[in-house]
């Protein structure tokens, strides 16, 4: 009689024991099932071609006094100014920067400075428009004004596509779907599925030159050709069901 009396209350402990065992390794097995994720990573290119293009340079002069050093330089600029509106630019286009004026110093064989020998005078001029292809032209064709007197030099032009950060948003959403897509592929070559987005990392973007393998850890934002290829990278983590 008093061993019945426990046989009952130990048989309900043991099933107590065993659904509780069977329900913490349910649990534990949907934890991990929940932590289980796919990396994709999806990239997206677009090509833009620049619609402001900018070109600069630098008048100069050398003379024995700073005055004249300095009037030397204003003699240049008409011709300057008449060269490119010849070149279809409206003069209020060109802007000219602050001139700079400073003296030369020669020294002894010792290295010992014996005084100004002259001075020196030079502006910079920018030109800004959305004529890039005559940007271009000129710029070929500008270093010829040393043949009329000029002490010139010019700077490659630079070329800017002045919606790129419309252009960002759209190949970064490209590149998301694409890792998505990527994803999807893996999840059902394992009988799976992709489920939602756990976490997104944007790559920085790459401006580059047209088929230009170019990458920069800190991205790249080419400014010397006309054509240009925007990448983005997106690196993304999904939840699998």
């Amino acid at each position: 009689m008093n061993s019945n009396r426990f046989v009952l209350p130990s048989i309900i402990i043991g099933l107590a024991a065993i659904i509780a065992t069977f329900i913490l390794a349910n649990g534990f097995n949907n934890i991990r099932n929940n932590d289980e994720t796919i990396t994709a990573t999806g990239s997206a290119k677009k090509l833009i071609v620049s619609d402001l293009a900018i070109l600069s340079g630098t008048l100069s002069a050398n003379a024995s006094s700073s005055a004249e050093a300095y009037n030397q330089l204003q003699s240049q600029k008409p011709t300057l100014i008449k060269y490119l509106t010849d070149n279809g630019f409206p003069e209020e286009d060109i802007d000219f920067q602050t001139i700079n004026t400073y003296p030369n110093y020669y020294y002894d064989e010792n290295g010992r400075n014996r005084g100004i020998s002259s001075y020196s005078s030079s502006q910079t001029f920018r030109l800004s428009s959305t004529n890039v292809e005559k940007i271009k032209e000129t710029s070929i064709d500008i270093s010829s004004l040393v043949q009329q007197g000029l002490d010139f030099r010019v700077n490659s032009p630079e070329y800017y596509y002045t919606k790129i950060g419309e252009i960002k948003i759209e190949i970064q959403a490209e590149a998301a779907k694409d890792a998505m897509t990527r994803g999807e592929r893996i999840a059902e070559a394992t009988g799976r599925k992709l489920g939602a987005l756990r976490r997104a990392r944007m790559g920085v973007i790459q401006i580059t030159p047209e088929n230009s393998n170019m990458v920069s850890d800190m991205g790249i934002n080419d400014v010397s050709s006309i054509r240009k290829e925007i990448t983005a990278v997106v690196n993304a983590d999904f939840s699998i069901d």
